[in-house]
């Protein structure tokens, strides 16, 4: 019960591993703000936690973390951790890659980690809580088709390292840096490109939302006390493998 009397907000929280964190967090005593833009979704993962609000918002949308935190405030509770897992993503050589798509992935990808820092770092500081970003291996090794999506997470990993310096006497920030990992994003690949995948990594198997959960619930305890800046790879070896 490491996140008893806490309040932990994950967005993209409707799915994959967004939800999996969720169900950490609440097994583990927290309450849990659910963030996402499909309320229906949210509603689906709050039926089966005991203490958790959905909230309907767009991480990539300043004003609604600021009206996040509001309402928050209003009814008397802040911020003890933050998990950024909110992404969007569209595959297209960066030539045919509209700047609607670019501004769109870089603003839910990575601008929303500033956004979150803007409004609940006053929070964090009070209450000596911390960040966990959820990055990709794609911010270390490159695959076609990735552009914004590489660039947002390269960017999140960077970004991640200058909180940590920045808040250092406070707040930890740290992230997440999953490979591939079951979720609804894989639901249109073949089996046989599954399969493939799944060689890329030095264990032979895909990964699951509850694995990167978990990493994000170490990082996010006071298990990792000592922990700040500090890029948490969860990708079953596949960067390594990739680097033989």
């Amino acid at each position: 019960m490491r996140f008893t009397g806490k309040t932990i907000i994950v967005t993209g929280a409707g799915s994959g591993i967004g939800a999996a964190a969720a169900q950490r967090f609440d097994a583990e005593g927290g309450h849990v703000v659910l963030v996402g833009r499909t309320a229906s979704k949210l509603d689906a993962v709050a039926k089966g936690l005991k203490d958790a609000e959905p909230w309907p918002m767009d991480a990539g949308v300043s004003d609604d973390w600021y009206k996040l935190a509001d309402h928050l405030h209003s009814a008397g509770r802040h911020a003890d951790v933050v998990v950024n897992n909110a992404f969007v993503l569209e595959k297209l050589p960066a030539h045919e890659l509209t700047e609607a798509s670019w501004d769109r992935q870089i603003a839910v990808d990575l601008s929303a980690v500033y956004y979150s820092v803007r409004a609940f770092m006053p929070d964090l500081i009070a209450a000596k809580g911390n960040i966990v970003n959820v990055a990709s291996v794609h911010g270390i090794i490159s695959w076609k088709l990735h552009p914004a999506y590489a660039a947002s997470k390269g960017g999140m990993l960077a970004l991640t390292r200058q909180l940590a310096i920045e808040y250092g006497d406070n707040v930890r920030v740290n992230s997440v840096v999953p490979g591939p990992i079951v979720t609804p994003i894989w639901d249109e690949v073949t089996q046989d490109e599954l399969d493939l995948t799944a060689t890329e990594t030095a264990l032979g198997r895909m990964g699951t939302p509850e694995e990167v959960a978990a990493a994000i619930a170490f990082l996010a305890s006071d298990d990792a006390s000592f922990i700040t800046g500090a890029q948490l790879v969860v990708d079953g070896g596949q960067t390594v493998k990739a680097r033989t």
